[in-house]
Formats: structure tokens, C-alpha cells, sequence
């Protein structure tokens, strides 16, 4: 034993906030933080496994003071995580234990969107940002690539997209789908829809039977018909220096376009 030798105390690494799981409000929405996918190089104290990320928000839901209202309702953001529908439904059960419902996701994976809109949560997928290691020369992308959701967008559901959206089912009345770029619907669209929600008016909107209750392309806003016709036939709407028109999908040309007029 070497004398007159101190003890020395262990001390916990810090752990930074954002390779936690958090609970805040902003701007009156309580939101769900989820710490990014585990690196190899992160603090082996943050939630590395999707076991030790759900206990930690259990711990996170039970500690202290509740400072929501029962039965409010918290958007996930996601970000880069993927989650799949199990996983999706086990956040959920952990929200509902203390009274809270999910409503909203927030994510940049495709396959996180897909899981949230097929378990009917709304869903915003957002760009990835960009990694500082990447060459400072390379070209942006201007869309993301399409969002494929092979589903029912029901009453009460909101699709956000950065690019297109391609639905192959029904957008019922009191959905939502708000694309970037186009929206294809290989079904009845009966919902509201907004295709070039980012200011592009050569975006289209394309449905096998069109019956929208609100269709907008960029700026521009249009009812649907009031009246459906005697027969359906897939039809495409799309901006002309008159506004939104809706023409046969087998009739359409690109010249039409509000790009394409004097």
C-alpha cells in the first residue's frame, strides 16, 4: 500500500443532451427528441440500443413533475433514427402509460416515414442534412427522392414530404398529403392535397379517380368539383396562367404547364 496516497473518485462521463432521450415543449408542442443513431465513437453512457433508448424514456416520462395536460398530444422527433412499426408502437405504449398520445413524426428516413404513415401517425419527413465531410463541391440535390407509401391515407392523417409522393391507395376525406414535388395517387383521392409545396408550379397532381375536397400547386388553391362524373378516368391537375385545371391524364402534355404557357 503506498502511504499518505489519496483516494481518487470515479467520475461519470458527461453525457451531451443530444445522446439523450428529451421531453420539451416549443411553441406550445410538447415534442419527443430521440438521440441519433449510435456511432462507434459515441460515449458508451448514451442509449446504444433501442432497449436501453426505451428504458431511458420510461425513466424520462416518470421522473419529476408532469408538465403536460392528460391526453395531449406529442410529435416524435425522430430524425435520423430508423424505426420500424414495433418500435413505433412501443414509443406509443410508453407515451400512453403517462397519458400522452402520438400524433406526429418527424424524420429524414424513408423507411421511418413509410412505418409511421402505414401505422396512421402523421408523418414530416424532412431533407438529410448533408455530412461536413462530404466534398464542399458536390451539386445539392433539388428534391428528395419519392416517398412510396403503399396505404390508405385516412381521415386525420398528414403526409409531409420534400419530394414526390406516390400513394398507391386512397386518400380519404380528412387526410392529407403535402409534397415538394408531385403526388400520384393510384386510388381515390378524396382528401386535400398540395404538390409543389416549396413554390413549384410545374408540379402535378395525378389521381385514378379525382374527387379532392382542396388540391394546391404551389401558391395556387382550387376546390375540387362539386359534382363527380358520370365516369372516372385517371385525370392529372396542374397550374395554367388561368389556374388549376384538371384534364384527362391521357390528354395531358408538359406544354401545358404554367412554365409552358406565353
Amino acid at each position: 500500500m503506498i502511504p499518505n496516497a489519496s483516494p481518487r473518485v470515479a467520475t461519470a462521463p458527461e453525457v451531451s443532451l443530444e445522446l439523450q432521450v428529451r421531453l420539451k415543449t416549443e411553441d406550445g408542442q410538447l415534442m419527443l427528441l430521440l438521440p441519433p443513431e449510435s456511432n462507434s465513437g459515441e460515449s458508451q453512457t448514451a442509449a446504444s440500443t433501442w432497449t436501453e433508448l426505451v428504458q431511458q424514456l420510461k425513466v424520462r416520462l416518470n421522473a419529476g413533475e408532469r408538465f403536460w395536460q392528460a391526453n395531449a398530444e406529442v410529435q416524435l422527433m425522430g430524425n435520423d433514427r430508423l424505426l420500424d412499426i414495433r418500435q413505433l408502437q412501443e414509443i406509443a405504449d410508453s407515451l400512453a402509460e403517462v397519458e400522452l398520445q402520438l400524433k406526429r413524426v418527424h424524420t429524414s428516413r424513408r423507411q421511418t416515414a413509410v412505418a409511421a404513415a402505414t401505422a396512421g401517425y402523421c408523418v414530416e419527413q424532412q431533407p438529410p442534412v448533408p455530412s461536413l465531410n462530404k466534398n464542399s463541391d458536390a451539386k445539392p440535390q433539388s428534391l428528395a427522392e419519392p416517398l412510396y407509401l403503399q396505404m390508405t391515407v385516412r381521415s386525420g392523417a398528414e403526409i409531409r414530404h420534400p419530394g414526390t409522393v406516390i400513394v398507391f391507395g386512397d386518400v380519404n376525406p380528412g387526410g392529407s398529403v403535402i409534397a415538394g414535388g408531385d403526388i400520384l395517387v393510384w386510388g381515390r383521392l378524396r382528401g386535400t392535397v398540395h404538390a409543389g409545396a416549396g413554390g413549384n408550379v410545374k408540379s402535378a397532381i395525378v389521381a385514378l379517380q379525382m374527387e379532392p375536397m382542396l388540391i394546391r400547386i404551389a401558391k395556387y388553391v382550387a376546390r375540387g368539383p362539386e359534382t363527380s362524373p358520370a365516369q372516372f378516368y385517371p385525370e392529372v391537375a396542374y397550374v395554367t396562367p388561368q389556374g388549376i385545371r384538371i384534364g384527362r391524364a391521357s390528354d395531358f402534355d408538359k406544354s401545358q404547364l404554367m412554365a409552358g404557357n406565353d
